[in-house]
């Protein structure tokens, strides 16, 4: 007859059948093999905090996370590098800056965005997007205006070139 050889050094309860100890091994072995896989998923999901439908936040919001927004926010948003997401039951009156914007909710703000802004089929966005790129699904809606902006460009239009005929301006 097998004995498992990790046996606990407590013994079990008096009611409680003995557990075997295989699950332990496929637990370690789980860990060092597939522990890679599971661990994108995780830090995705840590990586991205949640503001659930019957929350308000009023106020400046700022991180270094991504944010899924599902109630209601007024103020600003400001996370450069992330992704902010307005859900389908969102409601945001702020100006939102990020890397990725995705309207699924409603929005009234400008929306500045140093990569894309996406709204989607049932979004609403009342106000001015600024971003390298841009999306409107249709059945969206949207009243703004748009101003799409070259990685590096600066707010008034001008870009490194700029900086170039200063430099060469100093030379002569």
């Amino acid at each position: 007859m097998w004995k498992p050889t990790n046996q606990p050094l407590t013994p079990g309860r008096p009611g409680e059948p003995e557990r075997p100890a295989a699950p332990a091994p496929t637990t370690t072995s789980a860990a060092s093999e597939p522990a890679p896989a599971p661990r994108p998923v995780a830090t995705t999901t840590a990586d991205q905090a949640t503001i659930g439908k019957s929350l308000v936040i009023k106020g400046e919001v700022t991180g270094s996370e991504s944010l899924y927004i599902d109630g209601r926010v007024e103020g600003s948003i400001n996370l450069s590098g992330n992704r902010v997401t307005v859900g389908r039951n969102g409601v945001v009156s702020a100006n939102i800056n990020a890397r990725e914007i995705v309207v699924l909710g409603k929005v009234r703000g400008n929306l500045t965005a140093s990569d894309r802004v996406d709204i989607r089929s049932d979004g609403s966005l009342t106000g001015d997007v600024v971003a390298a790129r841009i999306s409107i699904e249709d059945g969206a809606f949207f009243k703004g205006g748009i101003d799409i902006r070259k990685a590096g460009q600066k707010p008034n239009g001008e870009e490194v070139k700029a900086a170039a005929e200063t430099a060469s301006a100093a030379r002569v």
